[in-house]
């Protein structure tokens, strides 16, 4: 049983998606398609930057589910391949729902790239930030972030894999979280180059913004069984995913309970799609039994398509 996962932010690149881009026109019209309904040439920035261009969150979200539609279609038209299940980490989850069909590609497009507006926004830059603690468990993490609170918000944002969890909140109390993480022996604790305090409750006003926009946006049921960040539940019904996507904003990111919960539901291979191989590196972490591969070149693709 195969599951397909999406990548989230930090996964992106100048030139990501490019030789999809030039192997495959069905892939061209995904790139297409996207650039007219947000009135953008997001294509070349995706394809030649600048890099602090393509890192602004509002064109970062989109541009990463862009890649990996453009992957999908792909593989939908050259191997008519269904997987069983579908996934994505933080944004990630929005081109799950493409493919699945709960959005259109354009209302996904469109969605992710005020998402991203309003994720920048809820926070002036220089109040929050995030840092990764390599080595502790989540529930050492728990303690660390609720002693460097100290009346700011300090919380675990991303459960992604043993020994990696990422925090976020106020500057001063993530700060806090380091020092104190150092004093327990953690092995290692860095800030990350990030724009925003993502998947905490900073983003409260992203939060609040995206439950008007999902409010007035169609959503249909999927077709393929889409497993949320969020509850780590799959979500069936329109009101259901609604719901998830808001609480996504604000919520924590339970990747590596998400990986085993697949391989509990009986999924046995775990393929990514989109730019980068973080969550294949990641899977290979959270359990080394399920084999997991990445698709973003036309090398992968032919070799996939081949082997199905």
């Amino acid at each position: 049983m195969i599951a397909w996962v999406f990548p989230g932010q930090g996964s992106q690149s100048v030139g990501m998606g490019k030789s999809i881009y030039d192997a495959y026109p069905v892939a061209r019209e995904v790139f297409q398609e996207v650039d007219e309904v947000l009135k953008q040439n997001l294509t070349k920035i995706i394809f030649e930057g600048p890099d602090q261009e393509l890192m602004l969150t509002e064109n970062t979200q989109p541009a990463l589910m862009t890649v990996s539609m453009a992957i999908v279609r792909v593989l939908q038209k050259e191997a008519g391949q269904k997987p069983k299940f579908l996934a994505g980490h933080s944004l990630g989850e929005y081109a799950a729902h493409a493919v699945g069909e709960s959005f259109s590609l354009a209302d996904t497009a469109r969605l992710l790239k005020i998402r991203g507006k309003a994720m920048q926004a809820a926070v002036p830059v220089g109040v929050g930030g995030m840092a990764a603690l390599l080595g502790p468990t989540v529930d050492q993490t728990q303690e660390i972030v609720q002693e460097a609170a100290q009346d700011q918000t300090c919380e675990i944002a991303n459960d992604n894999c043993p020994g990696q969890v990422v925090i976020s909140g106020h500057k001063e109390a993530i700060d806090r979280a380091i020092e104190i993480a150092k004093q327990k022996g953690i092995k290692r604790a860095v800030l990350l180059p990030v724009s925003a305090p993502f998947h905490c409750s900073l983003m409260r006003p992203a939060a609040l913004e995206m439950a008007e926009v999902l409010k007035d946006t169609v959503i249909m049921a999927p077709n393929i069984a889409i497993l949320a960040n969020v509850s780590v539940e799959v979500v069936k019904e329109p009101e259901q995913i609604r719901t998830a996507l808001v609480e996504q904003v604000t919520g924590r990111v339970r990747w590596r309970e998400s990986i085993l919960a697949l391989k509990t539901a009986g999924v046995r291979k775990i393929v990514e799609i989109g730019a980068g191989k973080v969550l294949s590196g990641l899977t290979k972490r959270i359990d080394e039994e399920l084999e997991s591969l990445s698709l973003n070149t036309p090398e992968d693709l032919d070799a996939y398509i081949k082997n199905i």
